[in-house]
């Protein structure tokens, strides 16, 4: 299985700013800005989906398969061959809130996914991340 992880802690962030607009899927593309749209069918919560589009490639539907609330969300793209499960979490430390993001990808066929997906998502986080945060901020001032 082939996994990366991205984390970093922040100040000034609160976890509840950070979680609404986490779980506000249908507006990603505010701080997501390579997402030409994204579209979540029902409620936030595990068993449902969202349409996800890339401003380069065609929408994929992405299962939520985990949600523990203001802690951390896991989702699921199905490829042919191969599944990338996304996790996102909210960790409270002394130092700030710490955002982790973790991208897992296994199956017969990951090598490919890996290559044509899977890298780029994880080389994008450190930046969406920081696009979040920013975001957070501009919401906590107002």
């Amino acid at each position: 299985m082939w996994t990366r992880t991205y984390s970093k802690t922040f100040k000034n962030i609160n976890k509840e700013t950070i979680w609404n607009l986490w779980t506000d899927i249908n507006n990603w593309p505010q701080w997501h800005d390579d997402l030409e749209y994204c579209k979540l069918k029902g409620k936030f919560k595990a068993g449902n989906y969202f349409w996800l589009k890339p401003k380069t490639m065609g929408a994929v539907k992405i299962m939520i398969t985990d949600v523990q609330p203001y802690k951390s969300f896991t989702d699921c793209t199905v490829f042919w061959g191969a599944k990338m499960y996304d996790t996102h979490s909210i960790e409270e430390t002394t130092d700030g809130i710490k955002l982790t993001n973790t991208i897992k990808v296994s199956g017969i066929l990951s090598w490919i996914w890996i290559k044509l997906v899977a890298q780029y998502v994880a080389d994008s986080t450190p930046d969406e991340i920081e696009a979040l945060t920013t975001l957070a901020r501009k919401q906590n001032e107002n």
